[in-house]
């Protein structure tokens, strides 16, 4: 750990590393894998405010956390300050610590309903569906926007600020323009800027990959957080080895061939109890594929593993797998 934390609204955290949202990847099996190497704010899949305003099945097992990845950020998504408000007020009560809006995903079917960064294009709309959400719950609420709409819209300063003045208690920054998507490099420069702008805590997002990394964004922006995503596929471990870098200044290897299985079958386990065996080992195709990529002979595996339909044949996959790095 740094030896500091986050302090948002009423929530105080033990370190500054932050699990970003990513649909499809960061479960409640994911997200506690997380939590134990490290990280010290925990963010869901992004959850419909209209999901939770119909009913919709879907959007139950999304918002389902568990006390050891507390504290945990839910994160809406909607267009409307109305449905938001009320989407808000009715799961309050449900076992979270934060509320997040997010203003930044990319996604076209998100974009076109003028929900995720489309938001970015409306300053005034988003900043009514921040103060409608932050005056209906007493839980703090957070904003999650990106650098901007466009290239020519580089508005998150601009933004956050108006998060700020509407009850924000935080704000994350990725440094990528919605346009981008995850192309290019990040510009961690508007992260500098929105930090600059406001003065309720800034977590950084975009381009963390190894612990020098996150060093560096810390040292260049001056944010309080840093928003580990897209580094934390496959390598949950990156987190336990940014916290020791950034304490100690000394770079810890990558987990042995044995841990790295272990670990992988724990993750099925979890997916297992959490979603069946059906459900759970399609979710960990991808998992494993990710796990896996940089150890020698997994080329062959990551082809392979796309078949796996129980956790017996997972099993009898990893062990051959070993057995066949054991040979050379």
């Amino acid at each position: 750990m740094t030896g500091k934390g986050l302090q948002i609204g009423t929530v105080k955290t033990d370190g500054i590393l932050v699990l970003g949202p990513m649909a499809g990847v960061t479960d409640l099996p994911f997200r506690c894998l997380c939590k134990e190497q490290g990280a010290a704010l925990i963010y869901t899949e992004m959850v419909s405010a209209k999901g939770i305003h119909y009913n919709n099945k879907n959007t139950k097992s999304l918002l389902e956390t568990a006390e050891c990845e507390r504290p945990v950020a839910v994160q809406l998504f909607g267009e409307d300050a109305a449905v938001m408000s009320e989407a808000a007020k009715r799961i309050e009560e449900l076992p979270f610590d934060i509320l997040d809006i997010n203003m930044g995903c990319p996604v076209p079917k998100v974009v076109n309903n003028g929900e995720g960064s489309a938001l970015m294009k409306e300053p005034e709309k988003a900043g009514a569906i921040i103060k409608a959400v932050a005056g209906a719950i007493r839980k703090p609420v957070t904003v999650k926007i990106r650098k901007g709409f466009g290239k020519e819209d580089a508005n998150a300063p601009e933004l956050a600020k108006i998060a700020e003045a509407c009850g924000a208690a935080a704000v994350a920054i990725h440094g990528r323009t919605r346009e981008q998507y995850y192309s290019g490099s990040a510009d961690w420069e508007i992260i500098r800027k929105v930090k600059e702008a406001v003065k309720i805590p800034v977590i950084g997002n975009g381009d963390i990959f190894t612990p020098q990394d996150a060093a560096r964004m810390l040292s260049e922006t001056g944010c309080d957080g840093l928003m580990l995503a897209r580094g934390v596929q496959g390598d949950p471990w990156l987190f336990s080895r940014v916290n020791h870098y950034l304490a100690t200044g000394e770079l810890l290897e990558k987990p042995k061939l044995s841990d790295l299985i272990e670990t992988i079958l724990r993750h099925a386990r979890l997916q297992l109890e959490f979603k069946g065996e059906y459900l759970g080992m399609r979710e960990m195709r991808k998992h494993v594929a990710w796990y896996t990529t940089g150890y020698p002979h997994s080329a062959k595996l990551r082809v392979r593993i796309n078949a796996i339909e129980t956790m017996e044949e997972l099993e009898t996959l990893l062990e051959e797998y070993v057995a066949e790095n054991e040979r050379t």
